[in-house]
This record gives C-alpha cells, structure tokens and sequence, in this order.
C-alpha cells in the first residue's frame, strides 16, 4: 500500500542531510518507532523504491525523513530536490528494528544516518521506559553530527539520559571522544549482562560493534541490529 504525501517543510540540518516533514492529511501513521518507510518514483522509465527511517513517533498525519544526499545517488538527489507543496509517494512502514523491552536499562549505538531509526525509539524509550539510557553516535565531523540540538536537550531533560558523541575528524577544538564510537562503550557501561543494545550502521560497523559488545559481555539475545549495504549507502544515502 502507498499513500500521498506532501512535502510540509524542509530543513538543512547538516551541509548533506535534509530533514522533510512529509504530511498526508486525514491519515493516520501507525507504525513500530524504528521501521521504514520507502520512497518511490519513476526515474528513466523505471521505478526506484529506497528505504528511510522516521525519526518522527506514530500516531500522527505525517513523518519527518533525515536523508543525507550522496554524488552518485539516485533516491537521495530525487529528495533533495523536492520542495514545500511537492508531493511524494510512500510505501507502507515496516520492518524488525524496534524496542523490545522498554523496562531494561538500554544503549543505543549509530553512525551516520543510522542514527535515524535510533531517534525513533530514544524517543519511544523516554516515554515508556525507566531505565538508565545511554546514547553513542560517531560522526566524521562536528558539522556533520545529525539532531545534536535535540540529543542535548532531551538529555537535559531527562536524567536518566547520557549522551556520548565521537568524532573521526575531530580538529583541536573537540574535547571530546574520537575514533570510532564502539570503542568508548566500555569507558561509559560496565553492566554489559544487564543490558539491552540497539546497533545501527552499515555492516562493518554494526559486525564490528557486535563482536565488541560479545567481548565484553553482552548476550546475543540482548543485542538488536540493523545494517544495509554498503554499496546502498554509497548510491543513496539510506538512513534505515
């Protein structure tokens, strides 16, 4: 099933990444924060259908999509040129990333716009959940680091909240942590047994985090992952 859409708003939020606020009146989104909708269109007569990730909670007539646009892409150019009062064709909400137990103390792990789906339960846990959450995103640089305004305020608001950013190319003005952001797991968590871990990424990074966190404890029933390909990633800029 597909529905219309139309484009309410559009936002830079990084020199890549537009976030569209996509609206279909008298509609009602239902859907698992953490699945994926799809884009849709035709391009030289044939269709072309990529995932994205709402960052947006259900239950409303529209959702907001995080796309960072790539050289090469087809789905990611095709959005970044869409404007207020564009519509857009999407396919139904699906698939197996969401939250399992929002009673477990939980971390979540992302790279680049894998933080998408990652945003959709951050905000379904601190909803729902009471436990200790801690949130991990690596970047390449500052300017690239996707929704840090609204991570530093729902961390100010909630305390239960700590949010830990690493950069790859962090320049002398970051104090903060660099290199990959799986490596600083240890320096934040000891209770790895306890608790629940969310990973999203392309495969090497969600393959490298995963063997890091059986390393230092965590059962693999407690560890949920997403990945995609990295050829997608390269071509479109998928974020879920």
């Amino acid at each position: 099933m597909t529905v219309t859409a139309e484009v309410v708003s559009v936002h830079q939020m990084t020199p890549r990444v537009k976030q569209f606020r996509l609206r279909v009146e008298g509609h009602e989104f239902d859907y698992e924060p953490g699945q994926h909708t799809t884009v849709q269109f035709e391009r030289d007569g044939e269709e072309v259908v990529r995932p994205y990730t709402p960052t947006s909670l259900p239950g409303t007539d529209s959702i907001t999509l995080a796309i960072k646009v790539y050289d090469d892409g087809t789905a990611s150019a095709y959005m970044h040129t869409r404007r207020v009062g564009d519509e857009v064709t999407l396919g139904a909400l699906e698939g197996n990333l969401t939250l399992e137990n929002p009673e477990a103390d939980v971390a979540f792990v992302a790279t680049g716009t894998g933080i998408t789906p990652m945003m959709a339960l951050l905000k379904q846990y601190l909803r729902e959940g009471e436990g200790d959450v801690h949130f991990f995103f690596g970047e390449k640089d500052r300017e690239s680091v996707l929704y840090r305004e609204t991570l530093d305020q729902l961390e100010a608001e909630h305390e239960n909240l700590t949010v830990v950013y690493s950069l790859s190319e962090s320049g002398y003005e970051w104090t903060g942590p660099t290199g990959h952001v799986q490596e600083h797991l240890e320096e934040y968590l000891d209770d790895f047994e306890e608790r629940d871990f969310y990973v999203c990424g392309v495969p090497g990074m969600v393959v490298e985090t995963t063997e890091r966190l059986a390393d230092l404890g965590a059962p693999d029933d407690r560890v949920f992952t997403e990945g995609w390909e990295e050829g997608a990633v390269a071509d479109e800029g998928d974020g879920g």
